[in-house]
């Protein structure tokens, strides 16, 4: 019996092999960045080798937190694999700078790996954040978006139109599946992002606070990514709002589903949109004013350094007010209740300057306080007057 025991304990103490899965995974992934990094240092852009390297860590690292926290959520064995993908296809690439061994199967590589990463990620839509699909009835869902990949990647991979691609297969077919694999994966990635919205719709609690913190990470991605299309070689500026937007998803993904300051998200969203419009709004007034005095005083001096002194007054001028207008109109379009609670502490202030009578101030304390905490009991205890007093 004692026997018996002791080796229960020890079952019971050591760690299982899928637990160190992950670790192995990370570690392997770090492994091939410092190989990677050294190779491709002075042989391409400087900021290329920092955004592989950083996404591959990212994602490496993050899978391995909820991998091995989360085992039975496929997101964080998701999001391993990704990390050692990108991590093998960037190490590879890094060959063909020194013209080693499979150099050029690297570059090939790299050229449709990308259908695995973007099909990855509307898995992930699918998915998130239970590891689970919303209903079986979204099985064909997935199905397809397996299937695009299936299609897509060879289409591309033996693609005649890259002159750099050491195995082109000139076939029509090839044509057809990438037309067919592309179409099959919008349609997938479509249905994701509406099971997306149906799961936040339904959600309550602490799935729906995991549900805004990927939304609110895709949400900063989606715009950065439509202005890198025109933009991405043209502003550094452009390339690290593009690097920073896809190491979010990952991080905020992986943060929801280990449901680390989920409490948070709601601040953070507030102060996003806030200091967001903000600064658009504030932008758009600088390079407006700086234009129009510049025409105006155009008939007088060169006015440019006035013109924009001038405009930089007027835009610290206008901060404060501007940025009191955009959190009231945020707060009352998307945080209705903060708003409420708002007006409703703001009239009882007006209200308390001219009302004397203690037992009114008691009903409209009481009245206040339910209406912005919404508790489920309110009592107000007052304390009586000591005597001689």
């Amino acid at each position: 019996m004692t026997a018996m025991r002791a080796t229960t304990a020890e079952a019971r103490s050591a760690p299982p092999k899928r637990g160190r899965l992950p670790w192995a995974l990370l570690t392997a992934t770090v492994a091939l960045v410092l190989v990677m990094v050294p190779l491709s240092l002075g042989k391409e852009e400087l900021f290329d080798t920092i955004l592989f390297g950083l996404l591959a860590l990212t994602l490496a690292t993050t899978g391995a937190f909820v991998a091995a926290r989360r085992p039975d959520n496929p997101i964080g064995w998701i999001f391993c694999a990704q990390g050692l993908w990108v991590a093998v296809v960037e190490t590879w690439e890094a060959f063909a700078y020194h013209s080693l061994p499979t150099a050029e199967t690297g570059q090939w590589v790299v050229g449709w790996s990308w259908v695995l990463d973007v099909t990855a990620y509307a898995i992930i839509f699918l998915l998130f954040p239970t590891g689970r699909l919303l209903t079986r009835r979204w099985k064909p869902v997935l199905w397809l978006l397996l299937a695009s990949c299936l299609l897509a990647v060879p289409g591309q991979a033996f693609n005649a139109d890259n002159p750099d691609n050491p195995f082109v297969i000139e076939s029509v077919v090839l044509d057809v599946m990438f037309g067919l694999g592309m179409a099959c994966y919008l349609a997938g990635l479509i249905a994701a992002l509406v099971s997306l919205v149906i799961r936040y719709r339904r959600a309550t609690g602490v799935e729906r606070l995991q549900l805004k913190q990927l939304v609110f990470a895709a949400g900063v991605l989606l715009p950065i990514t439509a202005l890198a299309v025109p933009f991405y070689y043209d502003s550094i500026a452009v390339q690290v709002a593009v690097g920073l937007g896809f190491l979010l998803l990952p991080v905020a993904a992986g943060l929801a589903i280990l449901r680390y300051r989920l409490y948070d998200i709601d601040v953070v969203i507030n102060r996003a949109l806030v200091y967001g419009s903000l600064t658009a709004t504030l932008a758009g007034a600088y390079l407006g004013s700086v234009l129009l005095l510049q025409l105006a005083l155009s008939a007088f001096t060169e006015g440019s350094a006035l013109a924009v002194a001038a405009s930089t007054l007027a835009v610290a001028a206008l901060f404060r007010p501007v940025r009191g207008r955009i959190q009231q109109a945020v707060d009352r379009r998307f945080f209705r209740r903060k708003y409420n609670a708002a007006r409703t502490l703001e009239a009882f202030g007006a209200r308390l300057r001219d009302e004397v009578d203690l037992d009114t101030l008691g009903d409209d304390l009481r009245t206040v306080v339910g209406h912005a905490m919404q508790p489920t009991h309110v009592s107000l205890w007052l304390r009586a007057p000591e005597a001689g007093r």
